[in-house]
């Protein structure tokens, strides 16, 4: 038997990216037995993480300083800038520890059918960055889905009369991969950006 207060807390739950209705279900539950102390540490911990945390407003990453911890780094590469979706792919790829360069958070992809276009991400700052003349390259990370896609194509195309080099990542099998289990379009891609050995 469930209350209205459970049905709320699971309700709320399951409005989180990748909760279905069950794991919220067990989210609520679980969060029953924990003691006042552990909930009101929680309940303190999303409260606090919403109040101090902000974009920067250099790459658009998330933090609680004036700028983020990258964009204030002096040995970062600031003539390199790469464009991700989302925040958190800014942390995919520092996990990597290879990359020295900035970047630059759009905010989202451009999704026409769902009303998301130019103006609604944050390319006008890209653009302004790279004006500024002091960038020699751009990486472009967005997904490779079809939205990501057309968001690299469409910020490619302004960038061209920059004269800055403008890259994107490759697509294709990955490592431990089987051609057996990969679709048609990644084999296509990993085909389209095979490379000499």
């Amino acid at each position: 038997m469930s209350t209205a207060s459970i049905d709320n807390l699971t309700a709320r739950l399951n409005r989180l990216p990748g909760i279905g209705i069950k794991t919220a279900q067990r989210l609520a539950y679980h969060i029953l037995t924990l003691s006042n102390e552990d909930v009101e540490g929680l309940s303190s911990a999303l409260l606090n993480a919403k109040r101090s945390v902000h974009y920067c407003p250099v790459c658009g990453n998330f933090t609680e300083n004036d700028i983020c911890d990258i964009c204030a780094n002096e040995k970062r590469d600031k003539s390199v800038i790469c464009v991700v979706k989302d925040a958190r792919d800014v942390s995919y790829l520092e996990r990597m520890r290879e990359y020295r360069g900035c970047y630059h958070v759009l905010g989202g992809t451009l999704s026409p059918m769902d009303g998301v276009g130019p103006d609604d991400i944050r390319i006008k700052e890209l653009v302004e960055r790279v004006e500024n003349g002091k960038v020699n390259e751009v990486i472009l990370a967005t997904n490779p889905d079809v939205e990501g896609e057309a968001t690299a194509s469409y910020i490619a195309k302004l960038l061209k009369p920059f004269g800055v080099k403008t890259t994107r990542i490759a697509h294709g099998i990955p490592i431990g991969g089987n051609l057996e289990y990969v679709d048609e379009i990644t084999l296509f891609k990993a085909m389209e950006n095979r490379r000499e050995v």
